[in-house]
C-alpha cells in the first residue's frame, strides 16, 4: 500500500509496509517524513476526505482502508492546543467508468452542447480510431523532421521574437520544456473545476485533428487525466487571445508534467504529480513541438465561450416564458403578437418569440379569466418593453444561435503553429491561433442577452410602480411598513447598469506583445469571462422578474391564468412562497435563479409550445385592444 502525505505543501510518500500496523502508526509515519516537528506529544488523526469521518486510531490499516485511499491527517499540538491539518493521498480501488458515459472525442463534431456536458464530470471520453492515425501520422511526420534536422519554427528554433535563434538538435526536448514554464504566467483566481474539465477535453479535441505532432502516448494521459479528474490549477487572468491563450495552457500543460497544484474528487488540490501517481497517470513528457501544440490554440476563450453560450440560450428561452407572464398579469394585449405583423418583418427570431408570446397567452383551449376580465378596456396599446419583445428577445435569440454556430466550428479547427500537414508531409507556420473569430462573437453575445435584461428591469419597474398599474406599491400590502419589491428593482438596475459596462467589447482593444513580433492580438479571453459574467447578471435579473410577477398574481386571484403561466407559477412557489409581509429577498432570488439556470421554468411550459394555435385560429384567441378591429365578413369576400 502506497501512501501520499502533504503538509503545507510538502510532499512525502509512506509506503505502508510490516511496521505499519494501525492507523496510529500510519499518522506517526506520516507525521515524522514530513518533519512536523519532534514533539511526540501531539495528538494525530486520520479522516476520510470523501465524507470526514475519523478513523479510531487503534484501527488496522488493513481493516479500514482500501489500496491507494485518500485521507486527511490532523494534527492537534497538546502545548498549544492548536490543530492543523495534512492531506494523506491514496489511490480509491473504485473503477473511474463506473457509473459514467463514454464520449467519442474525434476533432471533427464537438458542439457547445457535448463540450457543456463533458464540465459535469459524468462523462469520460474516447478518442476515435480514426482520430487516433491521424494522431500517429502527424507524429511520425514531425519525428521525420526532426531526424533530418530540419529548421521549423518551434520545432528547432526559439519563439516568438527568437524565431531566428536555431536550438541545437540535443536541446528540442528543453526547449518545450522551458517553453512551458517560462509561459506559466497566469494570475488571478483559479478556474472553476467545470470549467478547467472543458479545457482539456477541447485541448484533447483539438489535438485529434492531427495538425499538431502530439505524441500518441501524451494524448492518451490526457484522456486518462480528464476520465480520472485530475485537473491542474488554472488562473483565470492572462491571456491576450492571440499566438493561442498562452498562459491558460502552459498552466494546463504544466500540471499534466506533474508539476504545480492539481484537484481530484478524492483529494480536493494538492501537489500534481502525486495526484497523478495516485490515480496511476503518468506526468506527460514533451518531446519537440509538443510544448507548442498543448498551448497555440483559442480553447480557453472557446470552453469559457461555451459556457457563456450554453447559459445564454437557457437563460433567453425562459425570459420569454417571463415576459409573457408580466404580460399576463399587467393585463397587456396579446395582439401585438399577432402573427401577420411578425411575417411582415420576418426575422427568424422575431417570429419565434411572437409564436411562444401567442401560445403561452392563450394556450389553444384554455382562455385565461385574467386576460377575459380586461378584454373591453380602453388601453391604446402597451410600452414597448410588453409590446416589443418579439423585436428585442428576437435578435437576442439570432445572436446567441450565431455565436452558436461560429463556437462549433472553432472548437473543431487546428489552432496550431506550425501545423503538421500530413498529406504534404510537412510544416507551415500561419495564424490559426488567433483567436479575433471566438472574440468578436462573445462580445455580441454579452450585447444581445444584456438586451434582455435591459427590458426585464424596466418591465420589473411597471410591476412595482403603481402609476403605471393596479397592484399595491412594490407589490405588498401595508406599504410603508413593508417594503416589499423595492430593493430587488434596485438590485436588477444595478446588474443592468454593470452589464452596460461590461458589454464594452473587449475585441476592439489590441496591444502588440512579443516586442512587435505578435503585434495584433484579440483580447478573447477577457471577452469570455465578461461574457459569463453578463449572463450570470440577466440571469438574477430575469429571477427579480419572475418573483414580481407571480406576487403580481396574487393581486388577481381569484382569476386564473393559462394552463402554461400557472405552471410556471407553481415552479416559483415550490421555492419562494407568496410576499405577504417583509423578509430578507436573497433566499428568493438565489432559489429561483438556481431554478432558472435548471431549466426548470422552460420544462414546465415545454409541453404547452408544442402545440402552437393556428394562424387561422389566431385572431379569436387574442385579447382585443382599441386600436385593432376583426371584420369577420372580410376574408369571404
Amino acid at each position: 500500500m502506497k501512501v501520499f502525505v502533504g503538509f503545507n505543501n510538502n510532499w512525502v510518500t509512506v509506503p505502508c509496509d510490516d511496521k505499519i500496523n494501525s492507523i496510529n502508526d500510519l499518522a506517526e509515519t506520516a507525521y515524522d517524513m514530513l518533519g512536523c516537528g519532534k514533539d511526540k506529544s501531539n495528538k494525530l488523526f486520520l479522516s476520510s476526505t470523501i465524507d470526514g469521518t475519523y478513523y479510531d486510531v487503534k484501527n488496522r490499516v488493513s481493516d479500514v482502508l482500501t489500496d491507494f485511499q485518500f485521507l486527511k491527517l490532523d494534527v492537534i499540538e497538546s502545548k498549544k492546543n492548536e490543530k492543523n491539518t495534512a492531506k494523506v493521498f491514496i489511490h480509491p480501488n473504485s473503477s473511474l467508468e463506473n457509473g459514467k458515459e463514454t464520449m467519442i472525442i474525434d476533432g471533427e463534431s464537438m458542439t457547445t452542447e457535448q463540450l457543456w456536458q463533458l464540465s459535469t464530470g459524468n462523462y469520460n471520453i474516447k478518442i476515435s480510431n480514426c482520430a487516433l492515425k491521424k494522431v500517429k501520422r502527424s507524429r511520425d511526420i514531425l519525428d521525420e523532421i526532426v531526424n533530418t534536422n530540419r529548421v521549423v519554427y518551434g520545432v528547432s528554433t526559439g519563439f516568438g521574437k527568437f524565431a531566428n535563434v536555431v536550438i541545437p538538435s540535443d536541446q528540442l526536448d528543453l526547449l518545450q520544456k522551458n517553453l512551458i514554464e517560462s509561459h506559466c504566467a497566469g494570475v488571478g483566481d483559479a478556474l472553476t473545476v467545470d470549467r478547467t474539465r472543458m479545457l482539456l477535453a477541447l485541448r484533447i479535441n483539438v489535438l485529434c485533428k492531427g495538425y499538431s505532432g502530439i505524441s500518441p502516448t501524451n494524448i492518451h494521459r490526457l484522456v486518462q487525466a480528464f476520465n480520472a479528474s485530475c485537473l491542474p490549477l488554472i488562473p483565470e487572468k492572462g491571456t491576450v487571445g492571440a499566438s493561442g491563450d498562452l498562459a491558460p495552457l502552459s498552466h494546463l500543460a504544466h500540471g499534466m508534467m506533474g508539476n504545480g497544484m492539481m484537484w481530484s474528487p478524492e483529494s480536493g488540490w494538492a501537489d500534481a504529480k502525486l495526484v497523478l501517481e495516485a490515480h496511476g497517470v503518468e506526468p506527460i513528457v514533451l518531446g519537440p513541438k509538443e510544448g507548442l501544440a498543448m498551448i497555440n490554440g483559442t480553447q480557453f476563450i472557446c470552453s469559457l465561450g461555451t459556457e457563456a453560450v450554453e447559459r445564454a440560450r437557457t437563460i433567453a428561452l425562459q425570459a420569454d416564458v417571463v415576459a409573457a407572464l408580466t404580460v399576463e398579469v399587467l393585463s397587456g394585449t396579446s395582439r401585438a403578437f399577432d402573427a401577420a405583423i411578425h411575417k411582415a418583418r420576418p426575422h427568424c427570431g422575431q417570429q419565434e418569440v411572437a409564436e411562444r408570446m401567442r401560445t403561452l397567452l392563450q394556450y389553444h383551449g384554455n382562455r385565461s379569466q385574467i386576460t377575459e376580465s380586461h378584454k373591453n378596456c380602453n388601453r391604446v396599446q402597451d410600452s414597448y418593453t410588453l409590446r416589443c419583445c418579439p423585436q428585442v428577445h428576437g435578435i437576442a435569440h439570432d445572436t446567441i444561435k450565431f455565436t452558436k454556430s461560429t463556437l462549433d466550428v472553432e472548437l473543431n479547427s487546428a489552432t496550431d503553429n506550425p501545423m503538421v500537414l500530413c498529406d504534404r508531409e510537412e510544416t507551415i507556420s500561419g495564424g490559426n491561433f488567433h483567436g479575433e473569430y471566438p472574440a468578436k462573437v462573445l462580445d455580441y453575445l454579452a450585447i444581445g442577452i444584456h438586451e434582455i435584461a435591459a427590458m426585464s428591469e424596466r418591465r420589473i419597474e411597471r410591476l412595482n410602480n403603481p402609476a403605471l398599474n393596479t397592484f399595491p406599491a412594490f407589490l405588498v400590502e401595508s406599504g410603508g411598513l413593508n417594503s416589499g419589491y423595492m430593493i430587488p428593482h434596485c438590485t436588477a438596475a444595478a446588474l443592468v447598469s454593470e452589464n452596460k459596462c461590461l458589454c464594452h467589447p473587449a475585441s476592439v482593444d489590441s496591444l502588440s506583445t512579443s516586442a512587435g513580433q505578435e503585434d495584433h492580438v484579440s483580447m478573447g479571453g477577457y471577452a469570455a469571462r465578461k461574457a459569463i459574467k453578463v449572463v450570470e447578471n440577466v440571469e438574477y435579473v430575469i429571477a427579480i422578474e419572475l418573483l414580481c410577477a407571480c406576487q403580481a398574481m396574487e393581486f388577481h386571484r381569484p382569476l386564473t391564468s393559462t394552463d402554461a403561466l400557472e405552471a410556471v407559477y407553481d415552479v416559483v412557489r415550490q421555492v419562494a412562497p407568496p410576499y405577504t409581509k417583509d423578509r430578507p429577498h436573497y433566499k428568493d432570488m438565489e432559489a429561483v435563479a438556481q431554478l432558472l439556470r435548471e431549466n426548470k421554468v422552460w420544462d414546465a411550459v415545454k409541453k404547452h409550445l408544442e402545440n402552437p394555435p393556428h394562424t387561422s385560429a389566431n385572431v379569436e384567441q387574442l385579447s382585443s385592444s382599441p386600436t385593432s378591429a376583426h371584420i369577420p365578413e372580410y376574408g369571404q369576400r
